[in-house]
C-alpha cells in the first residue's frame, strides 16, 4: 500500500498523488507497489531489494549515478505468542530513500509501523515533509524512544519474573534474553548509522539539524547503555535461578538418600530374622524384631542429626 503526505500549516495531510516535496509511505509493498517505485520514482533496483529484505541491518548506501541515498534502520516491535500469550520483542527494518532529482522522501516498511503512523497523523510538531533530513532525524528519534520504552518494559518484566521459579516464567525469561540480543545488535547498527549521518559526508546536514542530531545520539547511547544493563541483570537473574534450582535439587537428593538409609534398617532386620537361622534371640516373637528395628532407626536418626545430615 502506498500513501502520499504533504505538510501544510504545521500539519501533515494525505494527498492523492505525487507532488513536489511529498513523503511517500510504502507499507507492506506488493508487486504493483514495487513496480511503481521502479517505474514512476526511478529508484534503483538494488535499493528496492535491500528495502524488501527482512534481514537487512542498519546501514547507509549511496548511488553515485542517481544521487539516491538509502538509509536502513531496525525498528523494535512487540510480539505476542498466540499459544502462550508471552510477550517478547523483535526488530524489523525500516528504509528511507532520498530522491534528490524528484524532491521526494520515501519510507518502506515490510509490516505496519506505528512509529511512522504516529508521525503521519502528527500535528503542531513542526514537521515539514520537504525538509527530508529533518524528517529522517525525527523518525530516528521516535525509533530510539521506542527502544527505550520497550527496554523499560523488559526491566519491569525482569522484576516480576525474579519472584517465581515456575517453568512458564523461565521460558518467558528466555524470550526476554532473545529480545535483548535483537535489541543489542540493532542498537549497535543504529548508533553506527547515526554517527555516519553526523559526519555530513553522505547526507548533507544543515545547522538546524545539528541540535536534533545531538538529541538522537544522546537517546541512542542511552538505549545502548540500558540494553547492556538489562542484559547483565537478566543474565545475573538467570544464573541465580540456576544456582537456586541446583541447590534445591541437592537438598532433595540428600533428603531422599537419608530416608532411604533409615528405611533400609527395618528391611535389614526383618530380612535377617526371616532367614532360617537357628539360635536367634526371641526368634519366635515378631515384637522383638519391631522394637529392634525402631530402636536402630532412632539411633540412626540421632546420629544423622549430630552429623548435620538430617534437618
Amino acid at each position: 500500500m502506498i500513501s502520499f503526505y504533504k505538510s501544510k500549516d504545521g500539519r501533515i495531510e494525505e494527498v492523492s498523488g505525487l507532488v513536489p516535496g511529498c513523503w511517500v509511505e510504502v507499507l507492506e509493498p506488493r508487486d504493483q507497489d514495487l513496480a511503481f517505485l521502479t517505474r514512476d520514482l526511478g529508484i534503483v533496483d538494488e535499493f528496492i531489494r535491500e528495502a524488501c529484505d527482512d534481514e537487512e541491518t542498519s546501514h547507509i548506501d549511496h548511488d553515485d549515478d542517481t544521487g539516491q541515498i538509502l538509509v536502513v534502520v531496525d525498528c523494535p516491535f512487540e510480539e505476542t505468542d498466540d499459544g502462550s500469550g508471552r510477550v517478547q520483542y523483535d526488530t524489523h527494518p525500516l528504509s528511507f530513500i532520498f530522491l534528490p532529482e524528484q524532491d521526494h522522501f520515501v519510507t518502506v516498511s515490510l509490516r505496519p509501523n506505528d512509529i511512522v503512523g504516529a508521525l503521519t497523523h502528527a500535528a503542531s510538531m513542526g514537521i515539514e515533509t520537504h525538509l527530508r533530513v529533518n524528517l529522517l532525524l525525527r523518525v530516528l528519534l521516535k525509533v530510539t524512544q521506542r527502544y527505550l520504552a520497550d527496554l523499560r518494559s523488559i526491566r519491569r518484566s525482569e522484576n516480576t519474573l525474579r519472584r517465581t521459579m515456575d517453568n512458564d516464567e523461565l521460558i518467558s525469561m528466555l524470550g526476554l534474553e532473545k529480545s535483548l540480543v535483537y535489541f543489542s545488535t540493532s542498537l549497535q547498527g543504529l548508533e553506527a548509522t547515526v554517527n555516519r549521518i553526523g559526519t555530513g559526508r553522505t547526507i548533507p546536514l544543515y545547522d538546524d539539524d545539528r541540535e536534533l542530531l545531538d538529541d538522537v545520539l544522546i537517546e541512542v547511547r542511552q538505549a545502548v547503555e540500558m540494553c547492556v544493563t538489562c542484559t547483565q541483570i537478566l543474565n545475573s537473574v538467570t544464573d541465580t535461578f540456576s544456582n537456586v534450582m541446583s541447590n534445591n535439587l541437592n537438598k532433595t537428593m540428600r533428603t531422599l538418600t537419608v530416608l532411604t538409609l533409615i528405611l533400609s534398617i527395618p528391611t535389614g532386620v526383618f530380612g535377617f530374622y526371616g532367614m532360617n537361622v537357628a539360635g536367634l534371640p526371641f526368634a519366635g516373637s515378631w515384637v522383638f524384631s519391631v522394637v529392634l528395628s525402631v530402636a536402630v532407626a532412632a539411633l540412626a536418626v540421632v546420629a544423622l542429626r549430630v552429623l548435620r545430615l538430617l534437618k
